[in-house]
């Protein structure tokens, strides 16, 4: 009988334990067949609940006005990776001319298809206000069982790849609707914010400007175990010299970026934030191994369970944090009736574009000399 009971303890103590780390790792591409069945055997039916109404209205006009394209973009092969197709939803705003708009790439966390980060983040609605094009990358269910982005591994047969495809995509839609290929930026939620990073370290040259919602920092994580490990407790090296242990001697344009991060975030830790913008601000020669460079301007502000870091040159935001009081790991200010969204702090979508209309990317903008850029303020 006393063996019984401790089989019987230890079988529950290893099906609780599965539970506590299911949802960490399911931003990981590494997850096996067999993960999954321990962790769905732990699970009870929950009854059925009403649908609730959005406290962040409205809901239903998510698809706005303006046009609603599904599609799929062939992603030539190369060498090293066999062609794929890339799914996409592409929303072209109401009572907007389509060729010269900017472009915003939406690249959603894992869990979420096209859709539900349209109607989650409701960036089709500013689309219309402001006038911009919007294009949701979707990953397929057969490359990860949770449609997450392999945002750790640089393979080409993996997130390299994924990447690869991301640019294919906006060259083809550059040419096929003349969209403003100078405007074009680039947005992530979680996973997604993952892939973005490694795009804007990758290909800095298609991009104006990044935002970065709930991602890990930059850089350490090359497995699905160390980026579990990155995820919980951040970069275990100096973030700046693993920045610049990536890039080694190439020289990069830079990128003006916004960080966005729930403190209450228990997937990805808040300090994820802190090294990303330590990273960042490195990446735009704002920042050395020392720290922020004399010279550089930099200020805070308070908002409404908010507080906004803006770090600048010649009088303008460059990298900017802004971190959210009682936010878990969800889009701020968007429909809390779509999981992994938030009525919860402001309208990152609003914050966003505020932040990506003042920037475009274009021969002037030149290769950032780190040396140089230090008395910029």
């Amino acid at each position: 009988m006393t063996k019984l009971l401790t089989k019987l303890w230890a079988h529950r103590m290893q099906r609780l334990l599965a539970l506590q780390h299911t949802a960490a790792r399911e931003m990981l591409g590494g997850n096996t067949a067999a993960s999954a069945e321990v962790a769905d055997a732990g699970r009870r039916p929950a009854p059925a609940a009403a649908p609730r109404e959005s406290r962040v209205r409205p809901r239903a006009a998510a698809w706005a006005a303006g046009e609603w394209r599904r599609a799929g973009h062939a992603v030539p092969a190369t060498p090293e990776c066999a062609s794929r197709t890339l799914n996409y939803g592409l929303y072209l705003p109401a009572g907007h001319a389509v060729e010269g708009l900017p472009l915003v790439v939406m690249l959603h966390g894992c869990k979420q298809s096209m859709d539900a980060f349209a109607e989650g983040t409701r960036m089709n609605l500013l689309a219309d206000q402001q006038g911009f094009a919007v294009v949701y990358p979707e990953q397929s269910g057969f490359a990860h069982p949770h449609q997450c982005w392999h945002w750790y591994d640089e393979r080409d047969d993996a997130g390299g790849g994924e990447a690869r495809a991301i640019v294919s995509l906006v060259d083809a839609l550059i040419e096929e609707h003349g969209f403003d290929g100078s405007r074009v930026y680039l947005a992530g939620l979680s996973a997604g914010a993952g892939l973005a990073t490694l795009l804007t370290m990758r290909w800095p040259e298609r991009f104006a400007e990044v935002a970065l919602h709930s991602g890990p920092a930059f850089g350490e994580a090359n497995s699905g175990i160390s980026a579990l490990d990155v995820m919980r407790r951040g970069l275990r090296q100096e973030p700046v010299e693993l920045l610049e242990q990536h890039l080694g001697d190439d020289a990069h344009p830079g990128m003006p970026a916004l960080v966005v991060h729930g403190d209450d975030d228990t997937v990805v830790a808040p300090v994820n934030a802190e090294q990303l913008t330590a990273q960042l601000l490195r990446l735009n020669g704002l920042a050395d191994a020392r720290g922020v460079r004399p010279g550089v301007a930099s200020w805070q502000a308070e908002r409404d369970g908010h507080v906004v870091h803006n770090y600048a040159r010649r009088g303008e935001s460059v990298v900017r944090l802004c971190r959210v009081a009682d936010l878990d790991h969800a889009w701020s200010g968007g429909d809390d009736t779509v999981p992994f969204h938030s009525a919860t702090g402001p309208d990152a979508s609003a914050m966003i574009w505020s932040f990506f209309s003042r920037h475009r990317r274009d021969a002037a903008y030149g290769v950032v000399d780190w040396e140089a850029a230090g008395g910029a303020g």
